[in-house]
């Protein structure tokens, strides 16, 4: 077993210092784009009968810490209309924006390059105008597609396991959307996806009194034959690789099993899967370095892990939830959901103050009872290098956010010894450690992008990587997890403070590290982002999101 594990984190090393880019070389693409075979941005099941989802009427008026508490939120219970709120509020579209001769949807969940390889699917009891079935979310229509017809007995068994009412939501990946733009360094990308589609899933059903439980202990292979995928007959190049399953029950239930026994997997076998996946493109690139990593890190069976997001105490017993909850937004939680963009340009002299700075950092803190990282996604590895631009109040310089104390120690230890590592704010693991105007650094470390040094703030994505990978070389991909669902954060925290955020997703690996004084892969970078005031493209229309549906289900 050990040595399947040392190959293992061997392959997983090996992609991820060959889709390193460097200042002198990028990580291997295409190097064009081959529009002729963009990829469908919409998978669906063809010769089924879609069940379409009735879209809400009027957003729930809860306000922005209902996002994160789950004390302010009354349960409701599992139905057709509730699950469709679910999806509309987590992955469904968002709107539609053209310009002469284009036009593109965006989604509620963020996703590199907009090109969306992260699928859903459902696992659904019994419920009024709802076949008991596996699904295929259709976002474009905002429908449930029907794979799988699910027995009483047996989702009686799958409740009878889990203790308690709900549904199954699984994600999937379909790695050659982006590797169609982004080439080897797509897996990464993908894996980016996949947290923030999480983080929007777990704020989407806290706001309907639900919380997401992550059934860490299946191994993707269970995942892909609960969902018919060893039944299925893929277009070339564009299956579904299984990522994670989730239970969906009431917040107040906490003690939800991590597994599902081998029988109840079982049973999924005997079902009669149906419906073929539309081909996406007509031609591909076949990247091997992308199945290689794939299989160097898909998840075997493992033990359950309960895992507490942190060591903080439950939301509902602090006297002091949040950093500076009057600094806190009026704008309705559903709100802050469905106007989250990505930037693709700041101005270069919008501001934020302190308190907003912090407010949106501190909600990147994992909290126990607290959405979104108390799904169980193991425990927190993941830092910020923080590049302060123009927060009033703070010095321009370079910053770190520490969301697991117990990585202080050696960070200081490998880190420049310059660094002062000076305690900003008593009420957060914030540290400043050096002084100066880091715009043209943040700027040429992120491939030379403006809109890293335009912004208020940026960072990169500090991760506890060498030993994470050779404990368990499928945390890779967990590792990415966990930025995305950290950007997923910002996304809304900057919405909510009037600003706006995006992602980064190119940036140069090692001379980030450099910067820190990382001479080892101890830690490495995995993810950038930028904060900032929006320069807005006044050619950009924008239609609703579901004006393409002639009738929308009511």
């Amino acid at each position: 077993m050990k040595t399947v594990i040392d190959s293992a984190v061997t392959e997983t090393l090996l992609y991820h210092e060959q889709t390193k880019h460097h200042f002198h070389r990028y990580a291997r693409s295409l190097g064009f784009l081959d529009w002729a075979n963009q990829p469908n941005p919409f998978r669906s099941y063809e010769g089924v009968t879609p069940v379409r989802l009735p879209l809400l009427q009027k957003d729930s008026a809860s306000e922005h810490l209902a996002l994160y508490e789950r004390n302010r939120n009354t349960f409701q219970g599992f139905t057709r209309e509730t699950i469709a709120a679910f999806l509309e509020l987590s992955l469904g579209l968002s709107a539609w924006k053209s310009i002469p001769g284009s036009t593109w949807s965006l989604r509620m969940n963020p996703s590199s390059g907009n090109l969306h390889p992260t699928e859903a699917h459902l696992i659904l009891p019994a419920l009024p105008g709802v076949t008991a079935s596996v699904f295929h979310y259709n976002s474009f229509l905002h429908a449930l597609e029907p794979r799988a017809e699910v027995s009483e007995t047996l989702w009686q068994q799958i409740k009878e396991h889990l203790h308690t009412d709900g549904f199954l939501v699984a994600l999937t990946s379909i790695f050659w959307r982006e590797a169609w733009k982004y080439g080897e360094r797509a897996f990464r990308y993908c894996q980016h996806d996949v947290g923030h589609a999480l983080a929007a899933l777990s704020f989407s059903a806290n706001l309907l009194g639900w919380k997401v439980t992550w059934l860490n202990a299946l191994s993707d292979e269970e995942i892909a034959r609960l969902l018919g995928f060893d039944q299925t007959r893929w277009p070339e190049f564009e299956l579904e690789h299984s990522e994670l399953l989730c239970f969906v029950h009431r917040s107040e239930e906490q003690q939800i099993p991590r597994d599902l026994p081998a029988e109840i997997v079982s049973g999924f076998s005997g079902l009669e899967f149906q419906g073929t996946p539309n081909q996406l493109s007509k031609d591909h690139v076949d990247w091997e370095i992308i199945p290689r990593v794939a299989e160097a890190t898909a998840k075997p069976k493992s033990t359950e892990g309960a895992f507490a997001a942190s060591g903080r105490p439950g939301l509902p017993d602090t006297t002091r939830p949040f950093y500076a909850p009057t600094a806190q937004s009026g704008i309705p939680a559903a709100q802050l959901i469905r106007q989250r963009r990505s930037a693709v340009a700041f101005d270069g002299v919008s501001s934020i103050t302190k308190n907003q700075f912090c407010t949106m950092l501190d909600k990147t803190l994992p909290r126990d009872d607290c959405a979104p990282f108390d799904l169980g996604l193991t425990v927190s590895c993941v830092h910020l290098l923080l590049f302060v631009h123009r927060v009033t109040g703070l010095e321009p310089g370079l910053y770190f956010l520490l969301r697991a104390e117990k990585d202080l120690p050696v960070l200081q230890q490998k880190c420049h010894r310059h660094f002062l590592w000076r305690p900003v704010d008593g009420a957060l693991p914030l540290y400043l450690l050096q002084t100066g105007d880091y715009q043209s650094t943040a700027t040429s470390v992120s491939c030379q992008q403006s809109i890293a040094g335009d912004g208020a703030f940026s960072l990169g994505m500090i991760a506890r990587f060498r030993e994470e990978l050779e404990t368990a070389p499928w945390r890779y991909r967990h590792l990415f997890w966990e930025t995305g669902m950290i950007g997923q954060v910002l996304y809304l925290e900057a919405e909510a403070q009037g600003v706006r955020a995006t992602g980064i997703g190119c940036f140069f690996d090692d001379p980030v590290h450099e910067l820190m004084g990382l001479a080892d892969d101890a830690f490495q970078s995995l993810y950038h982002f930028t904060v900032g005031g929006p320069r807005e493209d006044a050619r950009l229309a924008t239609r609703a999101a579901y004006h393409h549906l002639d009738a929308p289900a009511r």
